[in-house]
């Protein structure tokens, strides 16, 4: 993981952080021990880490493109660096004195399987996983493709992204339900982008071209994406749903 662009993950980094949901995002810092340690899958430039600001805390970040990993080095200053296949190493990357597992835009990416095997690793530690897309997405003004390209780009977030067939849009759900199953109480909100054009032409922009990508892989009519794309480069706003979810177990509760 990541397998994005430095170019893309730039893009949306502003959008992310307005997303993330204020409420979770304090009380996963409230959950914390003071310096805690934090292991982040698929860290790419290291975008999570900025994002929380946590002070003092020691950070693992983990990723399997050396590039983006060599650009979160030196964005997140003291953290330890690990290149890893994430799908193959789970396991060699959560280290048993880390208090906290986090993650962004990740969920929706990987298999139920390999979930079940993360929240069985997870071992009580605290996890915070922000930005799983949770399948809804809303440009203005509305377009006849739509729900054809929608349902398209539902099937190609189902393929398989290297874990194993990814849950897309279940991604959260199955995470909360994983994790419970583990004796932790979960709780999810929403993280929505709210894209306007005026603040953010050229992620809608880079956003519309991936979805029509994406959409005409798994089958939609080329023409009929193509149109599709040629309408949104000039739509005015974007609404695409997230949630962020935040797991404590039930030992640290008590």
């Amino acid at each position: 993981m990541s397998g994005f662009s430095p170019d893309w993950l730039a893009l949306r980094e502003a959008a992310d952080d307005r997303a993330r949901n204020a409420d979770l995002r304090r009380a996963f810092l409230d959950a914390l021990p003071p310096s805690p340690a934090i292991i982040d899958l698929g860290s790419g430039t290291g975008s999570t880490a900025r994002a929380l600001g946590i002070a003092g805390a020691r950070w693992t970040l983990t990723d399997n493109d050396p590039a983006l990993l060599a650009e979160a080095g030196r964005r997140v200053p003291g953290a330890l660096i690990r290149q890893v296949d994430l799908a193959a190493d789970l396991d060699a990357v959560l280290e048993p004195d880390a208090d906290a597992i986090t993650a962004s835009a990740l969920f929706d990416l990987v298999s139920e399987d390999w979930i079940g095997h993360l929240a069985r690793a997870a071992g009580g530690r605290i996890v915070y996983a922000a930005l799983t897309f949770d399948g809804t997405e809303a440009w203005t003004p509305d377009h006849p493709a739509d729900l054809d390209i929608a349902r398209a780009f539902d099937a190609h977030q189902r393929r398989d992204k290297g874990f194993g067939p990814a849950t897309g849009p279940m991604g959260a759900s199955v995470l909360a339900r994983t994790l419970e199953a583990q004796g932790y109480t979960v709780t999810l909100a929403p993280a929505p982008w709210r894209l306007e054009r005026h603040r953010d032409a050229a992620l809608m922009d880079a956003l519309a071209e991936g979805v029509a990508a994406a959409a005409e892989e798994a089958g939609c009519d080329r023409q009929a994406a193509r149109d599709w794309l040629s309408a949104r480069r000039s739509a005015t706003r974007c609404t695409v749903g997230h949630l962020d979810l935040l797991a404590v177990h039930d030992r640290r509760i008590s």
